[in-house]
């Protein structure tokens, strides 16, 4: 599956991103959603039922996601279902991340309870932008999501909105090209 775009192509063919929501940050902490969209578009999101000794909770994380416990508890698949399920249909891609360092950690508590490894590659978006990219990259996803609704902050939609302004940041770097 091609994960970035070829610099001689008109067609641009966007990265998988991974986007996780956790308990909160720091030592303890775990995820409680994953969801991901494909170069296609296809999306995937679902909650994650706690394993026993994930106890951490920051309400300060639960106000920003506005996902309960008792969510996970009640919608939740198992580690175990989530690991098969990402394996399956990411496998052999690189998938990026804007938290690299969050979400791996987070995945890999995912992937250590499911006693599985990855069959794909998490990567940081940023090896994907520019050093301009970079610097106009909070300003292009605030106008994507703005224009395009996205703003519910969950997993699948924040990967979306990732995508979204990877590709808006592509869009505008041709049309300075073609008007060059």
């Amino acid at each position: 599956m091609i994960s970035v775009v070829n610099a001689n192509a008109s067609t641009m063919y966007p990265p998988a991103i991974l986007d996780i929501e956790a308990s909160g940050f720091g030592l303890g902490s775990y995820p409680i959603e994953i969801g991901f969209v494909q170069p296609g578009g296809q999306t995937w999101c679902s909650l994650v039922r706690p394993l026993d000794d994930w106890q951490h909770w920051d309400p300060n994380a639960a106000a920003v996601h506005n996902i309960t416990r008792e969510q996970l508890f009640q919608c939740g698949r198992t580690p175990l279902e989530i690991a098969q399920l990402l394996n399956d249909r990411l496998h052999g891609m690189t998938v990026y991340s804007d938290a690299w360092a969050h979400d791996y950690t987070w995945l890999n508590r995912l992937y250590e309870a499911a006693d599985m490894s990855p069959s794909f590659r998490l990567e940081s978006l940023r090896a994907l932008l520019s050093d301009n990219d970079a610097a106009r990259w909070h300003d292009v996803k605030r106008r994507v999501a703005l224009s395009s609704g996205l703003e519910r902050h969950r997993a699948s939609a924040d990967a979306r909105l990732l995508q979204q302004t990877w590709l808006a940041l592509r869009q505008d770097r041709e049309a300075k090209r073609a008007a060059a």
